[in-house]
């Protein structure tokens, strides 16, 4: 099979690592307009060849655009209107609806499937691509009914490939089920970066910073080409997850406040319970084994 790429990132260059390796992809051909991380690419083995979009996107099966979700808004209408009629088109971004809503009457929209695998590191660039990157976690293919049957399937194929999951969602319901659980947490971890960074005697607190620190804002490290568009997309919903965070932050501040430590303790061991939910005892998502893909669905 022959795949297109175009963004040689972290994502882009990791599915090109394992579907290489797995021998889903027969030819691999690039699109970068960043020419150091071409050429990073080619020397990596990433891909057999970087070439224009324009040719990239005609006489390939399959096309997996990996970039900064803005770029992808600007791009998808141009690929779709390039690619030829059995050529399955899909984004790797973590915002749908903007996108979505941008396609919804191109006449090639049964070609594309929104997707969204839920995996990823700090870093960015191709010598940041890692392989098995996504095994074990979950892709979201949103808004499935939109999308020919054949280009769901091959999605699906590709996905598993990378040893994922698949849930099915609206656009929406994806835009605002991850502004909670992943783009709450680097907005976080961007506000924490800059509230340690405003101390005066910061380089001491830096010199002290242990595993619990650095773990935590670890993310704060993500690179902003990427995610002030990702926050611009899902302004709203991104919005509404930290109100709600601002609401349980304030909270504890209170309770430290009046010294209502029995209160503080109660808040504590209700936030200890996040272990058992992340470790599936208590799963809002079913599985059924007997699908091919791996389904998710939500409880009725």
């Amino acid at each position: 099979m022959k795949i297109t790429i175009i963004g040689l990132g972290l994502i882009g260059g990791s599915i090109a690592k394992d579907l290489r390796n797995s021998g889903f992809a027969t030819e691999l051909v690039g699109v970068e307009s960043n020419e150091e991380h071409a050429e990073q690419a080619l020397e990596l083995g990433l891909v057999d060849r970087v070439v224009p979009l324009e040719q990239g996107v005609k006489q390939t099966d399959l096309v997996v655009i990996a970039i900064p979700v803005n770029k992808t808004l600007e791009l998808l209408p141009v690929i779709l209107d390039n690619i030829d009629s059995g050529t399955t088109v899909t984004d790797m971004g973590s915002t749908k609806k903007q996108l979505v809503e941008a396609v919804k009457t191109h006449r090639r929209r049964k070609n594309y499937v929104p997707a969204h695998p839920m995996s990823g590191t700090e870093n960015s660039g191709p010598t940041a691509a890692l392989v098995d990157l996504f095994r074990g976690k979950i892709a979201i293919i949103c808004d499935q009914e939109d999308s020919g049957p054949q280009h769901i399937a091959l999605i699906e194929k590709m996905f598993q490939n990378l040893g994922m999951d698949i849930a099915y969602m609206t656009s929406d319901e994806q835009d605002h089920s991850t502004a909670f659980v992943s783009h709450l947490p680097h907005a976080a971890a961007y506000a924490l970066a800059n509230a340690v960074q405003a101390k005066e005697d910061r380089n001491i607190i830096f010199d002290l910073a242990s595993g619990g620190f650095r773990s935590t804002v670890r993310l704060a490290k993500s690179s902003g080409s990427m995610w002030h568009p990702i926050f611009q997309q899902n302004r709203t919903y991104v919005v509404e997850a930290l109100n709600v965070y601002i609401k349980h932050l304030t909270e504890f501040r209170d309770c430290m406040k009046k010294e209502d430590d029995e209160k503080m303790w109660a808040l504590i061991e209700n936030a200890n319970r996040i272990r058992g939910i992340l470790g599936g005892e208590n799963p809002h998502l079913v599985k059924n084994e007997e699908t091919i893909t791996k389904l998710y669905t939500k409880k009725s």
